[in-house]
């Protein structure tokens, strides 16, 4: 039995197209997943868990369980979700296959609104070109948890060659009604319009840009802001499977013709999203980019203060503080998650949390589903500056008179060659620095990574890759030499100089 190569991550299974992402493949993860959901009696079909979350919104279990596929704009994507959903039939599962290229929250609320078993977008979200991926929704529609990655890894590595390439073919499958296509984009632009104040956006008069970054986000994001009453000029709506040369990111470097576009117009913000729109990106009117950790911050102030909502606010680990100094102006519990808005998401779906975000472009808000969504996140920011009236810069400079000073950043290091790696981390977990950058340790946080954390509220975070040669170095003060300073630390310590 050849084994597959298959190992479901944070965001799913990704791999190169043509070489670890290959029909066979494709169509195994498709069937681990649909053993899944059939035989675990916890996250599948016949858990209690499901079949409450059934039974409180009206529904019975029926006969014959389904589930939501969507894809993204990459090459071949719509056909490998075709594979995808063959495969699916062959469990005797009903498909709801999309009727277009549609984002992973379109698809996440489809598995939500259908009350599905689950679902799959086919994308590598804002990965380089040359990937594709598979990514499990379970039916809360949210992301897949540790558990249920390590389950599909074990289930699609027990698979025979035979086994995976069992289907019912496209067109029979179509012809039987076991596919069946759908358009997933109406009820979840509804769904949005539903979180908004509609009215107070269309009396700002908006001028915006939306950049669609030849993904997923291009029959959705433009249209939302239009119905809303905001001029759009939109940018890379057209499919483009190489991404004109680039990573279909939301950083600053991707969004410099959205940026070029919103000064040379004197437009009130640049708004976009990545390839399959689970991340996004902003830009004020004065053409600087917006981090993530700030609109996180932004977009808790505004639907506190100009909404008046409440709940609790979660964030990963590695996440600015700057948004617990505002959850904490207006008297907010926060709970700290490891890296990963699979553990925001989890926490989204009880119901008590107002929203969750982290510093990589992840944000979803109470209603919604619990899984990133960057056209709520640039919806919310239209909505915001509806509100407001004034650019993002002057807001934030109001909000750190309020609330204090944040600057952060983050870096990605390769560890020195002849580093004993395991050394370092063994050094970390037993005798770790109790000085940093000429000040006292206050606490260690070693819930994902390491994470030093001062007396003055400034922090030290390094996070290894799974691969365990590369550490993402994050670091958070009031003023930018202090910030600096931390980084030097961090950058001696992966080397192992402590």
């Amino acid at each position: 039995m050849a084994t597959a190569n298959i190992r479901f991550g944070a965001s799913g299974w990704r791999a190169v197209i043509a070489d670890g992402f290959n029909v066979t493949n494709l169509r195994r993860a498709a069937h681990a997943a649909a053993e899944h959901i059939k035989e675990n009696r916890e996250y599948g079909y016949k858990s209690e868990e499901y079949l409450l979350h059934l039974k409180n919104n009206g529904k019975t279990a029926p006969k014959i369980q389904h589930v939501a596929v969507g894809y993204d704009t990459r090459y071949f994507s719509e056909e490998f979700a075709k594979n995808t959903a063959e495969a699916f039939a062959a469990e005797g599962l009903t498909v709801l296959l999309s009727n277009a290229d549609a984002p992973t929250p379109a698809v996440a609320w489809t598995v939500m609104k259908t009350f599905a078993a689950g679902g799959v977008t086919v994308t590598a979200g804002h990965f380089p070109a040359h990937y594709s991926g598979f990514k499990w929704i379970p039916y809360w529609g949210g992301p897949a948890l540790p558990q249920i990655a390590d389950d599909l890894d074990a289930r699609a590595q027990g698979l025979t060659i035979a086994e995976a390439e069992k289907i019912v073919p496209f067109d029979q499958a179509l012809s039987a009604g076991v596919i069946k296509i759908l358009d997933f984009r109406e009820s979840y632009l509804n769904q949005l319009y539903s979180l908004l104040d509609a009215g107070a956006i269309k009396k700002a008069g908006l001028k915006v840009a939306a950049d669609s970054s030849h993904g997923a986000a291009r029959a959705y994001l433009r249209p939302a802001l239009e119905k809303l009453g905001v001029r759009v000029i939109p940018l890379r709506e057209n499919r483009d499977v190489l991404f004109g040369g680039a990573a279909p990111d939301t950083d600053a470097e991707n969004l410099r013709v959205l940026r070029e576009t919103v000064t040379g117009n004197r437009l009130h913000l640049g708004l976009a999203c990545d390839c399959d729109a689970g991340r996004y990106g902003v830009i004020d009117s004065d053409g600087t980019w917006i981090h993530p950790n700030l609109v996180l911050g932004l977009a808790l102030e505004h639907l506190v203060k100009n909404r008046g909502l409440k709940g609790k606010v979660a964030r990963s680990l590695m996440t600015s503080h700057f948004v617990d100094s505002i959850a904490r102006h207006y008297g907010l519990a926060v709970r700290e998650t490891p890296v990963g808005f699979r553990h925001i998401g989890n926490l989204l779906r009880t119901g008590q949390y107002l929203i969750g975000g982290d510093d990589s472009g992840g944000l979803s808000i109470l209603g919604h589903t619990p899984e990133q969504d960057g056209i709520l996140a640039c919806l919310l920011m239209a909505e915001m500056a509806a509100y407001e009236r004034k650019p993002i810069k002057k807001l934030l400079a109001e909000l750190n008179k309020k609330v204090g000073d944040f600057v952060n950043t983050r870096m990605e290091l390769r560890v020195d060659e002849g580093v004993n790696f395991a050394a370092v981390i063994e050094k970390l977990t037993h005798r770790p620095p109790l000085t940093l950058a000429g000040a006292s340790v206050w606490r260690i946080d070693h819930t994902d990574g390491f994470k030093f954390i001062m007396k003055d509220g400034s922090w030290l975070g390094l996070h290894p890759s799974g691969a365990g040669q590369t550490v993402g170095i994050y670091a958070e003060a009031a003023t930018k030499p202090r910030m600096d300073a931390l980084i030097d630390s961090g950058k001696k310590i992966v080397n192992g100089k402590f």
